[in-house]
């Protein structure tokens, strides 16, 4: 006979914090006073209709409480005015709530050692939109393009600028772009989110002296990032405002996309798709299609307009799965 677990006890009085750090089974969270504590998340808090491996993030203000043993736990997570969430694995179902309660999303990208694909920067960019917090691009390691990388990295730079986001090349081992980045994220609370390897440490050190992140070098064989930041966490910056430093991803896998809304979130893709001829044009073959048509006269990336379609695609195949038969 099973023994019957004990349930703590937990008070009624509550304090309001930020989760600053996510450590996987424990959370910390900061108060007011600037005083810290860890907390652990009340044992039934997973089930009350949260789909995420992770139902507390970085960024998130909560209500902690002291139980009977003196621990602290999260009982309650405020509403959150945004969030950047992606989908947990590629063959994975459940998603992964990557930050919460942000000014900006930045994009950390490289052209090399190691390359990050357009593809995954759409797949960011237009996850952020979806989730209505503004998105920034620095491309970076700067010191290390020659002419032909340079010339590349202007015209991705200058694609994404003409779409409406800030787009910047930044060097966190020469200080190309970092007095920049100060200003803009004074104030601010910002995520840095990348590929492995595209230096977000080095640039958090870059804009925090005495941060010391660690980071990591680069594999010889794959040109490939390793993991240094194994937890979420905020660092402050100096003048105000926060990083939130989250572990490198190798693929971001969208979740929770409507078919019908897919287009909405290509900027220059909604707005191109307001003269197509019918108003439930998907943009993949129709007549009258004014998307295609702007993709074949180059006012539409087909870079970008590929990123739609697999996009697109995945979405369509969800709503199946989602749909009974």
């Amino acid at each position: 006979m099973k023994k019957k677990k004990t349930e703590v006890k937990i008070s009624r009085e509550t304090r309001e914090g930020k989760v600053i750090r996510n450590m996987g089974s424990a959370y910390v969270v900061r108060f007011a006073d600037g005083s810290v504590a860890n907390c652990r998340v009340k044992g039934n808090f997973r089930i009350k209709g949260i789909r995420t491996t992770n139902p507390v993030a970085v960024g998130d203000l909560v209500d902690v409480a002291r139980s009977a043993d003196d621990a602290d736990y999260i009982v309650s997570i405020h509403p959150r005015r945004n969030y950047i969430i992606r989908r947990a694995s590629n063959l994975s179902k459940e998603s992964h709530i990557i930050a919460s309660n942000l000014d900006r999303a930045v994009l950390v990208a490289s052209l090399k050692d190691p390359a990050t694909p357009t593809t995954f920067i759409d797949r960011f960019l237009a996850t952020a939109e979806a989730y209505n917090v503004p998105a920034m691009l620095l491309l970076n390691k700067a010191d290390i393009w020659d002419e032909d990388d340079r010339e590349l990295a202007d015209a991705i730079l200058y694609l994404y600028r003409s779409i409406g986001y800030p787009a910047y090349a930044v060097s966190a081992l020469t200080g190309e772009g970092i007095d920049q980045l100060r200003d803009i994220f004074a104030g601010d609370v910002n995520l840095l989110s990348g590929n492995s390897g595209v230096g977000k440490s080095s640039l958090i050190n870059a804009l925090v002296p005495g941060a010391s992140l660690r980071t990591g070098e680069i594999s010889d064989i794959h040109h490939t990032g390793t993991h240094t930041t194994t937890f979420s966490e905020i660092v402050d910056l100096p003048g105000g405002g926060e990083i939130i430093d989250v572990p490198g991803v190798k693929g971001f896998g969208v979740i929770d996309f409507d078919p019908a809304e897919v287009s909405h979130y290509f900027p220059e893709i909604f707005k191109a798709g307001a003269d197509c001829r019918y108003s439930d044009c998907r943009h993949t073959g129709e007549p009258g299609c004014a998307v295609a048509e702007a993709v074949a006269n180059h006012t539409i990336s087909e870079s970008r307009y590929n990123s739609y379609l697999s996009i697109l695609e995945e979405a369509i195949d969800s709503d199946k799965y989602r749909k009974p038969f």
